[in-house]
């Protein structure tokens, strides 16, 4: 009883703040099911480095530094970014790149839906947050949580915690945030376009030799990128070869689920009340919904302005699938479609698009480390 008591007496508000944080994040992920393989460690992990003198976390004892758990997984795969590398692997594989190999168009909206990190990162450094910071908040724009983590940590952020619960938040949020702007921004005329379906048949051939193409291709055009990239790219490999399926299955479930996990439990260690218990993560969460809504905008006004100059017209909602959040936009474009107009049907296109964007946000990271890195 005595050492309870003793722990008491350390217990700081923030560090009860931080507790119930965690447990909002646990709830999300256990009952509204958002996100749960990263938020339910994350909110997990927010409460274990929160505990007084937690060993999960690295403490000066009597003099005597003592490495906590956490921080050493932090050393060993976030510090030199080999979590969110191994994690590109898994989610490459779980990618089907058809529906963009039969219409390569759809890129243009996956570069479009990336306008929302490079607005993002302006207004970051115009609110006074150093250029490195300001950059790794922009990357929420992304839409993708490996590759925020990624460049956050590679700039070494100061923010990483509360730019990754940002991220991962907002990619949860992705069905509410995004119909309310696509509604925003188009008639309801323009979300009864409907979109012929092309040549859906692509040859094996053709599928791998994308990923190595785009690889060599990202490696030329910014090659800080070459890393995100390639090992998207080698996952998507895996799927397509032919003859590794058993590791490609792996790779989607048992090494994307295992790294998730450690990520989010990881993150934690960046979470601590002091560091994230500030006005800087509060403005963070904010810039990061700017930058989820000009992601969506940049590629639905994209779509709108081709419409001027074509006659077969182009869906806009389908350009609000390149932001990266893959596949839940796809899906929400989707059933936007079917509820304007039930013989509507853009899951292709608007899955296209989605996996174009996949690759465009990696592109883009890599380009924001080439200009600052």
């Amino acid at each position: 009883m005595e050492v309870i008591f003793e722990n008491l007496m350390l217990l700081n508000p923030k560090q009860v703040v931080m507790w119930i944080i965690g447990a909002v994040l646990i709830f999300l992920a256990i009952k509204k099911e958002m996100e749960p393989t990263l938020l339910l460690p994350l909110g997990f992990g927010a409460i274990l480095v929160n505990l007084p003198m937690s060993g999960a976390v690295t403490q000066v004892i009597d003099g005597v530094t003592e490495e906590g758990a956490i921080d050493i997984l932090f050393n060993a795969g976030i510090a030199n970014e080999l979590f969110p590398l191994l994690l590109f692997i898994g989610i490459g594989a779980m990618i089907d790149f058809t529906p963009l190999l039969s219409n390569p168009k759809l890129l243009f909206f996956g570069a479009a839906a990336q306008f929302g990190i490079f607005f993002t990162f302006s207004m970051a450094a115009l609110f006074g947050f150093d250029i490195k910071d300001a950059v790794s908040i922009g990357i929420i724009g992304a839409a993708d949580g490996p590759t925020a983590i990624f460049v956050a940590n590679f700039l070494q952020s100061k923010y990483l915690g509360a730019i990754i619960v940002a991220a991962y938040s907002y990619m949860a949020l992705v069905p509410i945030i995004q119909p309310a702007v696509i509604k925003t921004l188009t008639t309801k005329k323009e979300r009864m376009i409907r979109m012929e379906y092309g040549n859906t048949n692509v040859s094996p051939l053709v599928k791998i030799l994308f990923p190595i193409l785009i690889t060599v291709l990202a490696g030329l055009v910014a090659p800080r990128s070459v890393s995100l990239v390639g090992f998207l790219m080698f996952g998507n490999l895996l799927r397509e070869c032919g003859v590794l399926r058993i590791l490609s299955e792996s790779a989607q479930n048992v090494l994307a689920n295992l790294i998730t996990l450690l990520l989010g439990l990881t993150i934690a260690s960046k979470m601590q009340a002091d560091m994230f218990l500030t006005k800087e993560t509060l403005l963070i969460m904010g810039l990061g919904l700017v930058a989820f809504i000009f992601d969506t905008a940049g590629g639905v006004l994209l779509a709108k302005l081709i419409n001027l100059f074509t006659k077969k017209k182009i869906n806009p909602m389908v350009g609000a699938a390149g932001i990266s959040a893959f596949p839940m936009s796809a899906r929400v474009v989707h059933q936007m479609g079917l509820k304007e107009d039930p013989q509507n049907f853009l899951l292709m296109h608007a899955a296209g698009a989605n996996v174009a964007g996949q690759i465009a946000s990696v592109i883009a990271g890599g380009l924001l480390l080439n200009l600052i890195a």
